[in-house]
């Protein structure tokens, strides 16, 4: 009976402690974190594609067959430069016959110029002889009409010559645009024309090659409409293609475009950034993670974004938001006030109360019940796997 008595006393003194226990923090269920010296940066990201800056599509202007080509992708060329040329014959023809007709109305127009001047001098004449009565009224009439049909010839021949002209002008212009001519300096680097091919430019320009000037690129990036609001021209960026995610690209942001693009009912904003391509590493449709900055601290405390959790408002001041962590001393642990600036999803720069090195706690991940479960003991507790009483 009296062992019956002190096994329950046993039991229930150790149920109160270990009640009373679990009431008061203990200190392993934090663990230390040191203050760390690094550089952080407060970033937007988004998807983006490379396409060249400054590039052209080099197009025909007059329609005929593609006779020759005289460069391939790839190849560098100056501008000026012949690219390729369209069979000429039929716009040799076209100014070779206007020139033949402008050779003739020219011809006209002298002879009527002649005839002209002797209209006038016949007209001068009576003029004069009726005075006298040398000549009637009638023939005086006659001449007078007969200088004006002659002036009339000249200024009408005058108007084909400047219609021959002006058609001859554009002929020879057309005649011209069977040379292709690069209108920048670049990179050729498409060329969907083929020599041989029949070009139509009735209707719409077609297309023969582009050139590209690679020496800088364009990240063409989609930010989504609840982050477009807060970048700004000539903000930093950073960008890494999608082979190569160790080098860091660095430009800045020329422009916003205002018309969106609707993707699976997403808003997407393009935004253009710049950056120089010496080595011509970037190439046309890379993909790209961009990052925007919108502020960045170097070689300062940084802690994890976890241990600002107890925001303390009255403490704020020009040194950023207050928050209150508990500090590993020598001493033991201590509450302090810190302050904080930048801040990340895992990270938040210190900018007054902590220096590196400090270590300061923070809570361990809750247990649950299924790891409870899997502990020694089934999960049932200090005690749950003595015998009953």
């Amino acid at each position: 009976m009296i062992s019956l008595v002190a096994a329950v006393s046993l039991v229930g003194g150790g149920f109160y402690w270990f009640a009373g226990a679990a009431q008061k923090p203990r200190e392993d269920r934090f663990r230390p974190v040191a203050v760390t010296q690094s550089t952080i940066e407060e970033v937007i990201t988004a998807q983006g594609k490379l396409e060249p800056k400054e590039y052209v599509d080099v197009g025909s202007q007059v329609s005929g067959q593609l006779k020759n080509i005289h460069v391939e992708i790839g190849d560098m060329v100056t501008k000026g430069q012949l690219l390729a040329e369209i069979d000429p014959r039929v716009y040799e023809a076209r100014v070779e016959a206007n020139q033949a007709r402008l050779n003739s109305l020219k011809a006209q127009l002298n002879e009527q110029k002649a005839q002209a001047v002797l209209a006038k001098q016949n007209l001068k004449r009576n003029q004069n002889l009726i005075g006298i009565n040398a000549v009637s009224r009638q023939v005086l009439q006659e001449s007078e009409a007969e200088a004006a049909v002659a002036e009339a010839r000249v200024m009408a021949t005058m108007a084909q010559i400047n219609e021959v002209e002006s058609n001859l002008q554009g002929d020879r212009t057309n005649l011209g645009f069977t040379k292709i001519n690069a209108p920048m300096a670049g990179t050729v680097t498409t060329m969907p024309a083929r020599e041989g091919q029949t070009l139509n430019a009735n209707q719409t320009a077609p297309l023969i090659m582009q050139i590209a000037n690679l020496d800088m690129m364009t990240v063409r990036a989609q930010v989504a409409e609840a982050d477009v609001t807060r970048l700004k021209e000539n903000m930093p960026a950073h960008f890494t293609t999608l082979g190569d995610a160790e080098h860091r690209w660095e430009g800045t942001v020329r422009q916003i475009l205002p018309s969106p693009e609707v993707l699976n009912d997403v808003v997407l904003y393009n935004v253009l950034i710049d950056v120089r391509n010496e080595g011509h590493q970037l190439m046309t449709g890379m993909s790209t993670q961009v990052f925007f900055i919108f502020g960045k601290a170097e070689n300062v405390p940084v802690v994890p974004a976890e241990a600002l959790n107890q925001r303390v408002p009255e403490e704020d001041n020009e040194k950023g938001k207050a928050y209150r962590v508990r500090v590993l001393t020598e001493s033991g642990p201590q509450e302090r006030v810190i302050h904080a600036g930048l801040q990340t999803r895992t990270q938040a720069q210190v900018t007054a109360g902590l220096e590196s090195g400090e270590r300061i706690l923070l809570k361990r991940p809750s247990t649950t019940n299924s790891q409870r479960a899997n502990m020694p003991g089934g999960g049932m507790g200090r005690f749950g796997g003595g015998p009953r009483l």
